[in-house]
């Protein structure tokens, strides 16, 4: 069994502003770059075998904590389509993009030209096979996208209601990874700010 954490990239421009980035290569800003100085890292987390998605916010958040990772494009954020760029509260204002019936559907809400969530956890499915078996403490910096699939995956969350825990996007969220690549939560919301 291996000890999956996860932790999304600090803040960008976009993400301060609540814009869906998806697949948009964005840097940290300064701002963003302060931010992730100030986490402080749980002793007993340790410096893990890391791994990162392959876009800039999750490279440069590594840059910025210091750590050796090695680059999974399986990791990359969900794909948000004609979506991106938006804010939900534009799609939800915007009677032509459906969003209400999208957003019911849950795992399998689909953006325009995009993937769903159940589609992210199908192609993080071989990553998290390969990784199981290690019995080594492992991480990844991703996203919030990919974050949500995986506590789905986790908890069997279908997403049509909110999180089962509100996620906190400053914080170290904690798996369990079966051989097999079953998926299992330990802890959600380990800070980083004290």
């Amino acid at each position: 069994m291996t000890r999956l954490i996860l932790l999304r990239h600090g803040p960008t421009a976009w993400s301060r502003e609540h814009r869906l980035q998806g697949r948009s290569n964005l840097p940290l800003d300064e701002a963003g770059r302060e931010t992730v100085r100030g986490w402080r890292w749980p002793s007993d987390v340790g410096r893990s075998f890391w791994f990162t998605s392959p876009l800039e916010r999750c490279i440069d958040t590594a840059v910025v904590l210091g750590l050796d990772v090695t680059v999974v494009p399986e990791l990359v954020e969900m794909d948000w389509g004609r979506w991106e760029g938006r804010t939900i509260a534009e799609l939800r204002a915007d009677p032509a993009s459906e969003s209400d019936a999208m957003e019911a559907r849950g795992l399998d809400l689909l953006p325009p030209g995009g993937e769903s969530p159940r589609m992210v956890q199908e192609r993080l499915k071989p990553f998290l096979r390969e990784i199981g078996g290690w019995g080594v403490r492992t991480g990844a910096i991703t996203h919030k996208g990919v974050i949500r699939a995986l506590l789905a995956l986790a908890t069997g969350w279908d997403m049509r209601e909110p999180e089962p825990v509100k996620l906190a996007w400053d914080a170290l969220h904690v798996f369990q990874v079966e051989p097999d690549g079953t998926l299992r939560l330990e802890q959600l919301n380990r800070s980083l700010t004290k």
